[in-house]
């Protein structure tokens, strides 16, 4: 397991993975933990959470170069990665105890409620491209539930894993609370057999997906899939261009365009199609590549150059189906993890940047003739999990997000993500939900408690 920087092509570090013996220890230990942990209060558990805010915020420039070194991502957003997820701390110390409250129920019984209680060891297999966020957003919630988290991190990021492991433990959350485990992908099945892991929560491609949900289905395990995203940005003929275009540059480069809910596909009205072109290619031209440890860069590498290389591709095979090129990047040369920003107009189905992901800053531009086109083109895909829509009338926009196949839909807005709303897709982009209070309740036992015996008789109106 290597530590690699993309920007300058050296590796920074070698991991050795654990052995079959440090992993049972650690099994053992967790299991353990959570017999302990599950037992302690709201506030017990708010005072872990509120500390690993701190420390987050406390250690952001420590946690940004460290992202930067390992995943290309500029200092700048590393900060906003940490800071967002010292918010989702917050958020749960603040808000668990009220959405795991007991629900009375109305039944024939004297009481009946439901109660939410934890399942034990939660097992998360997260990715490179948000190598704090991904982890924290279900680890927030679910520590905060009384469960335990055991986290298996993308191969190239092991000190981000490191990291996070270690604040959690100086937060104060017992040591079997929160373990890292530097493993292959080859290693997670086994974890998924095991009892003492009860459920299981994926941040990735569709075929990791894939893979987990079908060991979790064999060993009846719970799951939550974030999966691939190919998100459409419709563009209405009534929009605010510049506002849009620039909004879409944006949002094909968060983090180089590696991201699940960067929009990839700028679905257009015919009659707006050619000034919206225009004015996102001069956005896009805008955004200053560099070294991801300078302030002013805005974009770095791709995390790895085989992923340079898998784009670049993607484009070529495009581009030889019909596409037209409107802006010129990508890489410097095969083998390079650098990518410049590409635009492509013509794109068609049959075509990769029609109907795959394209993870990186590749826009694929499709024209609609009309709202009910665009439409059509939008839910086009078999992913489903952000969208956006632009429109000056705000109606029009909620009665269009409503038709679009997505677990998010934004109007007039940057699609993103925030502790206070649920998060995940539809189609191929996964189930279950991440945030928010259906986030939390992803992984506890909806538990129905019924007490038998005689309702007591309401009170008597005395004035009667």
């Amino acid at each position: 397991m290597e530590s690699y920087n993309p920007y300058t092509g050296k590796v920074l570090r070698r991991f050795k993975p654990h052995s079959a013996a440090q992993v049972e220890r650690m099994l053992a230990q967790a299991d353990k933990t959570f017999q302990e942990w599950r037992r302690t209060t709201f506030q017990e558990r708010a005072q872990v959470l509120h500390r690993a805010a701190e420390l987050l915020r406390e250690r952001q420039d420590e946690l940004a170069r460290i992202m930067a070194l390992e995943m290309g991502k500029p200092v700048i957003d590393g900060r906003a990665e940490a800071q967002k997820c010292a918010l989702t701390c917050d958020f749960y110390a603040e808000h668990a105890e009220q959405m795991l409250r007991d629900e009375p129920v109305q039944t024939e019984a004297r009481r009946s409620y439901i109660a939410h209680q934890p399942l034990g060891a939660v097992l998360a297999v997260m990715p490179w491209n948000f190598p704090l966020w991904q982890v924290v957003r279900f680890a927030a919630p679910a520590l905060m539930a009384g469960n335990v988290g055991l986290l298996k991190h993308a191969s190239n990021v092991p000190q981000c894993a490191l990291a996070l492991e270690k604040i959690f433990q100086d937060a104060g959350l017992p040591q079997g609370g929160f373990r890292t485990l530097l493993l292959e992908s080859k290693a997670v099945e086994p974890l998924i057999a095991d009892d003492r892991v009860r459920a299981v929560t994926l941040t990735g491609s569709e075929g990791a997906g894939s893979q987990v949900a079908a060991a979790a289905g064999r060993y009846i395990k719970k799951t939550v899939l974030e999966l691939g995203g190919s998100d459409a940005f419709v563009v209405l003929a009534d929009a605010d261009l510049e506002l849009a275009a620039k909004t879409a540059a944006q949002a094909r480069m968060i983090n180089a365009g590696q991201s699940c809910i960067a929009a990839k596909r700028f679905v257009v009205e015919k009659s707006v199609s050619a000034e919206f072109i225009d004015r996102m290619r001069e956005h896009l031209k805008a955004f200053q590549a560099g070294d991801p440890l300078e302030e002013q860069t805005q974009y770095g590498p791709l995390a790895r150059p085989d992923l340079a290389d898998d784009l670049a591709q993607q484009v070529q095979k495009s581009v030889a189906a019909g596409a037209k090129v409107v802006l010129q990047g990508g890489q410097p040369k095969a083998g390079s993890a650098r990518f410049a920003p590409v635009m492509l107009t013509n794109v068609k189905p049959g075509m990769p940047a029609y109907d795959e992901e394209t993870f990186g800053p590749v826009a694929s531009i499709l024209v609609a003739r009309d709202e009910q086109q665009a439409i059509r083109l939008a839910n086009d895909s078999r992913f489903g999990l952000g969208a956006a829509v632009w429109t000056r009338d705000e109606e029009r926009g909620q009665r269009v997000a409503r038709e679009l196949e997505a677990g998010a839909v934004f109007v007039n807005a940057l699609v993103k993500s925030s502790p206070e709303m649920p998060f995940g897709g539809v189609k191929k982009s996964g189930y279950g939900r991440e945030l928010s209070h259906l986030g939390i309740k992803e992984f506890v036992n909806q538990k129905s408690i019924w007490v038998a015996g005689e309702k007591p008789e309401a009170p008597k109106n005395l004035a009667e």
